[in-house]
């Protein structure tokens, strides 16, 4: 694979010109260049330049609908790009540089930042549905993910827990968007196969508020949605530490419907399943991961208990 040339890029200081206009400039030539040129690999050391550029000319945005514009417009760059290879290296640059520049966001840019990463969460999904959640993709997403440098990895101490928060705060509403969006026909996304970065990372962690944000934000509203009972009872959480998060029960249509309209479990060959399918593979994956040795004994239990709280039963080890 040719090696794209550093040259053609815009350079770091031109994303990060305090003038709109040359910033404007800078997005609109990386587009193109992106788009010309996805068969051509940009080489670790300047996706890291370029994102480091990408990202202070975000910091640069200073109201809120250009922000929003230009989040939507950064995020839409991953599905300009027409290989899939080359776009997962641009979210893994993504990852990388919002996980090691997390810490230095100050409290008045956090939201923005927040916006930017629900935008990203959303574009991932929208790629990995374009390839028609073809499994080897989903599984180097989900590499991304886990591995050092990126948002879901448990053994990376420089991980920011609110980066980690606010990821599983939009991972099932994002999912949830894009299922929605799509059309009767569409191949059934892989709930499972999305799901493993967040096993992962619930097996190992040693944040007990970073695990109760994971059952609370993804795990228990996904199986609220795929249950074939419902009700709307709304629940609060609250974590010392953290801000309160509103979780609401599902009532009959519930609140994430996109998510069991065309889903299978692993394999998008099967086709979709029907909700009591989803339910019992999703408590079979909890037992499981439960069940795992390496899985740390803490989260085990907690794992445990949770799968039991959701009506796991024998059964659902067979």
């Amino acid at each position: 694979m040719a090696s794209a040339s550093s040259s053609s890029l815009p350079l770091g200081k031109v994303l990060a010109s305090t003038e709109k206009k040359v910033r404007d400039r800078a997005i609109k030539s990386l587009s193109a260049f992106l788009s010309e040129n996805s068969d051509n690999e940009i080489p670790p050391q300047e996706m890291t330049k370029l994102w480091k550029g990408i990202f202070y000319c975000f910091w640069m945005s200073d109201k809120p609908l250009v922000q929003q514009a230009l989040a939507s417009e950064l995020a839409e760059l991953v599905l300009t790009i027409t290989s899939n290879t080359a776009s997962i290296a641009f979210l893994r640059g993504f990852w990388q540089t919002i996980v090691r520049e997390w810490s230095g966001i100050d409290q008045l840019r956090l939201d923005k930042y927040y916006l930017l990463v629900r935008r990203f969460v959303n574009a991932a999904f929208r790629l990995l549905a374009r390839a028609k959640w073809d499994t080897s993709l989903c599984k180097q997403y989900n590499e991304v993910l886990t591995a050092k440098g990126g948002p879901l990895c448990p053994e990376d101490i420089k991980v920011p827990l609110g980066l980690v928060y606010h990821f599983a705060d939009v991972y099932l509403e994002e999912l949830n968007k894009v299922q929605l969006s799509a059309s009767p026909d569409s191949t059934p996304t892989p709930l499972l196969v999305l799901l493993d970065p967040l096993f992962a990372f619930s097996t190992q962690t040693t944040s007990k508020i970073a695990f109760k944000r994971l059952k609370t934000a993804v795990l228990e509203p996904l199986l609220e949605s795929i249950s074939t009972e419902g009700n709307s009872d709304e629940e609060e959480d609250e974590d010392e530490g953290e801000r309160p998060r509103k979780r609401t029960r599902l009532d009959e249509e519930g609140t994430l419907p996109g998510l069991h309209r065309s889903s299978c479990l692993e394999d998008p060959n099967q086709g979709s399943l029907d909700k009591a399918t989803l339910s019992k593979g999703v408590r079979r994956k909890i037992f499981e991961v439960a069940s795992d040795p390496t899985t740390r004994d803490s989260n085990r239990r907690q794992l445990y208990t949770l799968w039991k709280e959701e009506g796991g039963s024998d059964s659902d080890d067979e």
